[in-house]
Formats: structure tokens, sequence, C-alpha cells
């Protein structure tokens, strides 16, 4: 039997934020803006993890990633900080998550995406040059570097709406799941 609607939109809080020193101001001060626009914020989760775990790191690993995929379930939509983490590229779990509330149908608006496209970024970090065909590549390695102009990978830039800041990507969130929730 399918659980009641929450009163209020739930919206999952993607992105590495949960690797930072700050981490709980960080949450903290998303589930208040989350507040003020109605909505419910729901943090990523340990999986339920008490101080007495005593499990291997695979069982830790394992109870952390179903609980995160429940809360992404039983949410209505997502943010995520898809800032620049560890090089050149989002942090690679946020980006699954992402793509998991997308093919579950719930809108994800992100955030922390620098300003310019891709490949411009990765020309600035990296040599590159352009073929014979004008495709950039890697100067090194050859490698092709995703132009067409977006400020991230196209399967990231076509499935989710991008916002400068996380107070912004809430906003835009609420009004697309007000939006979704009158129809």
């Amino acid at each position: 039997m399918p659980q009641p609607r929450p009163s209020r939109p739930r919206v999952y809080l993607a992105g590495p934020d949960i690797f930072f020193r700050d981490c709980e101001r960080i949450y903290k001060d998303l589930k208040a803006h989350c507040e003020r626009l109605g909505l419910e914020g729901i943090e990523p989760s340990d999986g339920g993890l008490g101080a007495d775990f005593t499990g291997t790191d695979d069982e830790r690993a394992r109870l952390i990633y179903e609980g995160n995929i429940a809360l992404i379930r039983q949410c209505d939509g997502a943010i995520a900080n898809l800032m620049d983490f560890r090089g050149l590229e989002p942090d690679s779990g946020s980006v699954f998550e992402v793509g998991f509330a997308v093919a579950l149908g719930k809108p994800v608006v992100v955030y922390g995406v620098p300003a310019g496209s891709y490949a411009s970024r990765v020309g600035t970090a990296m040599a590159c040059t352009q073929d014979a065909d004008g495709v950039t590549r890697e100067r090194d390695s050859g490698v092709m570097v995703e132009g067409l102009g977006q400020r991230l990978n196209l399967m990231l830039a076509c499935s989710t709406a991008i916002e400068p800041t996380a107070d912004a990507a809430l906003a835009r969130l609420a009004k697309l799941l007000s939006v979704d929730r009158e129809t």
C-alpha cells in the first residue's frame, strides 16, 4: 500500500558537502532555506549506522548506499552541489544521485557549476589543440574534450536545471514542485 504523501515536498540534498568539516552547518542552512520555501530538506544518510556499528567497510558502504537510495526514492525532487571536486568534474557519488533521481522522473536542479563551458575549463587546465575537423583534443593524449558549449557533460546539462547558488536552486525546485503538485 502506498504511503501518504507528506504535506511538504521533500528535497534530497546531494553533493560533496558531507565531506566538508562544516557539513553540519551546510545542511542546517540548506534545511532552513527549504523550510522558508515550504520544503523539507533531506540530507544524505549514514544508512542508520550507530556509533556501535562493528561491520566491515563493505557492509558500511552497502548500508550507506541503500539508505541514500531509499531517501532519494522518498523525495519529490533533488538539488545537487556539482562544484568541481578533486579535479574538473563534480563528485561522482553526487552525479550518480542526480542520475538516479532523474531516472525516477524527479526534477533536479544543480548549483556550484563554474561559469563558462566545460571545454573552456579543460583548455585552461591542460594543453589542448584543435584537430583538422575542429574538434578540441587534449594535446598529450589526443582524447576529445566534449564541446557543445555546455557547462557540464551534456548528460548532466540536458537532464537538470543549473542555478548559480543553493538558494537559487531551491527556489527553482520549489516552483517546479508546486507546479507538479497542482496537476
